[in-house]
């Protein structure tokens, strides 16, 4: 089956109602004692993330296979992660986690079932569910729903990491707005989301990501991902377009890393 194929899906959330962001949250209060973190974007939902006490991780790792990963990106053999995480089973999320755990001896992070079927190590498992947390060097790593399908796999989810300084990053996943983000945004308040807005027949397009992020979230930065790589996604102009007036839009290019 093609990528294309195996992204196509909907997932099965409970939603509560929920206070817009905007009220819940007046003001972010500065984190003491901040500390730098790095964020490379690989193309598509790919992204390395390096904590300030160098702690590596490698999400959604679809990078030999993906068209918008740069050539000097593609060999997983490059990336040196403490932990993979993977938000759920389709081919364009986890094409090369398995490659990537063998090649440098990573944990992968992921839903139970799906990492346990992966025939790696148990030392290398690290399977869990919603409401999960596991402990990665300097970092927390928390589990969280996404609405979308994970077949094989168990469900899919999103991942919240949890910095040293306090502050947090939310990488979505494939997903459609859901009323939970809600409690996401009480429990982490993500200071920067790498926000799903790819829309197509898989999951939801700029204008009802940018409806997610003014309902619910009050982020530092977002980091638009899952655009562009196919033709069927959402184009880097209707992603601009959709977030215009938002200043804390960072469109990044594949390959750029940024530091927050």
């Amino acid at each position: 089956m093609s990528v294309l194929g195996r992204c196509m899906g909907i997932g099965l959330v409970l939603t509560l109602a929920a206070t817009p962001a905007a009220e819940s949250q007046t003001k972010r209060e500065p984190a003491a004692g901040r500390k730098e973190f790095k964020v490379t974007w690989l193309g598509h939902a790919a992204f390395e993330v390096v904590s300030s006490g160098g702690t590596r991780l490698l999400i959604d790792p679809f990078v030999s296979k993906n068209p918008a990963t740069p050539e000097a990106f593609k060999d997983p053999a490059r990336y040196k992660p403490d932990a993979i995480l993977v938000s759920h089973s389709h081919t364009d999320h986890s094409g090369d986690a398995v490659d990537d755990a063998k090649a440098s001896g990573a944990r992968v992070i992921g839903t139970f079932e799906y990492v346990s079927s992966l025939g790696l190590p148990e030392k290398q498992v690290m399977g869990g569910n919603v409401g999960g947390t596991f402990a990665v060097g300097d970092v927390k790593v928390h589990l969280v729903p996404a609405m979308h399908s994970s077949d094989p796999g168990g469900r899919p989810l999103g991942f919240v990491v949890a910095f040293a300084d306090g502050r947090t990053l939310y990488h979505t996943g494939d997903t459609w707005i859901f009323g939970d983000m809600a409690l996401i945004q009480e429990l982490f308040r993500p200071s920067v989301i790498l926000l799903n807005v790819g829309g197509g027949p898989y999951t939801e397009d700029p204008k009802t990501a940018a409806l997610a992020i003014r309902k619910y979230f009050n982020p530092e930065a977002i980091v638009p991902m899952h655009f562009a790589t196919f033709p069927v996604l959402a184009t880097e102009a209707d992603v601009r377009a959709a977030f215009k007036e938002d200043r804390r839009l960072q469109v990044m290019k594949p390959g750029e890393t940024r530091a927050f």
